[in-house]
């Protein structure tokens, strides 16, 4: 028997009813599941937070144009900035060191272009105070929103670094010793000891070599001493942490030249001293960098003629004091150049009016300046004269 039309309709409504039902059941798990992955994912975020914003390590997220996107209280504080605001939005190259900013393209070429993973590096960074520190930094490629970003941790290494200096420091110091004792002193004590036997045989020691004997005896503790001297100078710089202040460098540069301009007078050589007209103020230790200053002069002024001219010239060059000591001088041969501040360096030569030395002098000048965070290099052509470059 077939049933009614009304029957009929009221199953199709029923069936109707029914779907409703198990599309809301199916809207309402649904819902239930994108509300828990939504609850999971702040809950996340919120552990991200917390990590990111309380890590003790410098942390930030840029973007594949190196941008800060993000960064933590402790980068914040790294950077010497004193709110996030001054740190986000900017460019990783507003704190890169000027010799460091390859270490960056470096980074975005790898995580963006070849799309390495992860990547890690040392690099050098400027403080918003212009003081300089080493970190190594680690950084991750995520997505995010559709984007490629940068997860970027920063570990402060300039402790690590100066230990590692001063150890390198105290090895070589270590090692300059040794070579003293077992070479450089040899010569000096051979001829204490040779004029010493010499005085005591009458024979051949007429009493009007007495004197003659006894200044070179003189000269011999002489060279002797100013080995030591050197070398111990060597040891200080490594026991004692660098204790830098800033200092009118104009006004310096006038003080330490006043003791070379006898000399120079002495010796027929102009002496000139370049000054900007606006001060120039470098981060220094006085006491260590005149040592820099005395021994670059002394060279000059020792390898210079009669007639000749040094000049000392100080500027800002690139936003650095950049100091010069140009001499018209003998010069340095092409071959020796590489070496000139090797310890006790095959360069080391007699000055031009039998000046000693003990090939310790401008490997000590590039130990000081590298202890000031500066750069020093030379330019010389035989008979051509030398120049000396230091940046600070």
């Amino acid at each position: 028997m077939s049933s009614s039309p009304a029957s009929r309709s009221l199953a199709a409504e029923n069936q109707h009813l029914r779907e409703q039902i198990q599309q809301l059941e199916i809207d309402r798990a649904a819902m239930a599941e994108a509300k828990e992955r939504a609850d999971k994912y702040e809950q996340s975020q919120v552990r991200f937070r917390t990590v990111f914003e309380h890590s003790p390590l410098g942390q930030k997220i840029i973007t594949p144009d190196l941008t800060i996107r993000q960064a933590n209280a402790t980068l914040v504080a790294m950077l010497s900035c004193t709110r996030p605001a001054e740190v986000e939005g900017r460019h990783i190259l507003d704190f890169a060191h000027p010799n460091y900013r390859a270490d960056w393209h470096d980074l975005q070429e790898r995580l963006w272009h070849h799309h390495i993973p992860s990547f890690t590096f040392d690099t050098c960074l400027v403080r918003a105070d212009k003081t300089s520190f080493w970190c190594q930094v680690h950084s991750n490629l995520f997505r995010d929103d559709g984007e490629e970003l940068g997860y970027t941790t920063l570990i402060d290494t300039n402790a690590h670094k100066e230990l590692e200096a001063s150890l390198k420091r105290l090895y070589d110091t270590q090692e300059t010793i040794l070579h003293l004792v077992a070479h450089d002193l040899k010569t000096p004590i051979a001829h204490i000891q040779l004029l010493t036997a010499l005085l005591r045989r009458d024979v051949f020691n007429p009493k009007a070599e007495i004197p003659k004997f006894l200044a070179l005896i003189e000269h011999a503790c002489n060279d002797a001493t100013t080995l030591l001297k050197d070398v111990l100078y060597l040891g200080e710089l490594d026991a004692t942490r660098l204790q830098k202040e800033p200092t009118n460098f104009n006004a310096f540069l006038d003080t330490q030249l006043t003791a070379h301009r006898l000399t120079a007078q002495e010796k027929g050589i102009e002496l000139v001293l370049e000054l900007p007209p606006q001060v120039v103020t470098a981060n220094l230790n006085p006491d260590k960098f005149s040592r820099v200053v005395a021994n670059l002069l002394t060279n000059a002024l020792k390898f210079t003629p009669a007639g000749g001219r040094v000049v000392v010239h100080l500027e800002e060059h690139a936003g650095r004091a950049r100091l010069t000591v140009q001499d018209t001088g003998v010069g340095i041969a092409a071959a020796l150049q590489a070496h000139i501040f090797d310890k006790f360096s095959d360069a080391a030569r007699v000055g031009l009016s039998g000046e000693s030395t003990t090939g310790l002098g401008l490997f000590i000048t590039q130990q000081i300046v590298r202890l000031h965070g500066g750069h020093i290099w030379l330019k010389s052509r035989e008979h051509e004269g030398t120049t000396f470059f230091i940046d600070l």
